[in-house]
């Protein structure tokens, strides 16, 4: 026939509609979590769409993220909240190469502010590092001990935790004053300090305030006090807590992952409880 033989090898580079149907869908949808969470990478993203059953690999929503614009870093300047000048007593490190196997193991602690139009507001938080949830927060115009003193109550209320739990926080005035430690010691904490000018020793509360602020604080223009105690409670229980995809955990969010756990437990107990009944 006179052909040649590519010709006959030769396959059309145009794809498939059905093909390009599905294409279309994973874009829309990164677009939507992109932008209902638009701090999240394209790893966590594939995470995401992996969990509403699309089937796409990281590199295909890399290049999509990439030709949309989606891929983005925000830089700001580090403002310090840490004042360790006191006499207080300075507690040991407890927590250095130790992981918890249970909630309300180890529990750490941290402050933050967040700037306003003509001042700034101040959040303090407690995360349990089993499953790096939101155990308690305080928000305040103040950078006093109270307001990390709230944030305690708060996440005592929540959890009421057996005696022995580790409380780890860095060595600023608002952990080391009396008030602090008096209701840490009550409750049978274990009292634990990062050293001081070491961010490191205190790596998971840093990282939940990065991600607080890039994924949160700097996408909104807060003007007043009333708009952050009205944002910052949904973002920390309806979203990070709720919904955020956290890498640490296997991709599930912090809810998920307790939920998780407390489940298997319930099932180890009756599978006991079934195997003593045979016997």
């Amino acid at each position: 026939m006179n052909l040649s033989r590519s010709t006959y090898y030769y396959k059309s580079k145009d794809k498939p509609a059905e093909v390009l149907s599905k294409e279309a869908d994973i874009q829309d949808r990164i677009e939507g979590i992109a932008c209902e969470y638009s701090r999240y990478g394209y790893r966590r993203i594939t995470k995401q769409l992996h969990r509403e059953g699309f089937v796409v690999n990281h590199k295909k929503v890399l290049r999509i993220m990439r030709e949309n614009s989606l891929l983005c870093s925000v830089k700001r300047k580090w403002i310090k909240t840490t004042d360790s000048r006191h006499q207080y007593r300075r507690y040991p490190n407890l927590i250095k190469n130790k992981f918890p196997s249970r909630p309300n193991e180890i529990w750490v602690s941290d402050i933050t502010y967040i700037r306003i139009k003509t001042a700034f507001v101040y959040l303090a938080v407690i995360l349990d590092t089993f499953s790096r949830k939101v155990v308690g927060y305080a928000i305040s115009k103040s950078l006093s001990s109270d307001l990390a003193i709230q944030a305690l109550k708060s996440a005592i209320a929540s959890r009421n935790p057996e005696r022995g739990c580790i409380h780890h926080s860095d060595q600023g005035i608002q952990y080391a004053c009396k008030e602090y430690v008096d209701i840490l010691e009550e409750n049978g904490f274990c009292i634990s300090m990062s050293a001081k000018g070491n961010p490191y020793d205190n790596a998971m509360a840093e990282s939940f305030m990065k991600t607080l602020k890039h994924e949160e604080v700097y996408l909104w223009e807060y003007e007043t006090f009333k708009d952050v105690a009205e944002r910052l409670p949904y973002f920390i229980e309806k979203v990070y807590n709720l919904k955020r995809l956290h890498s640490s955990l296997g991709y599930v969010p912090p809810d998920e992952f307790e939920a998780s756990y407390f489940n298997n437990i319930a099932s180890m107990g009756t599978n006991l409880l079934h195997n003593y009944s045979t016997v």
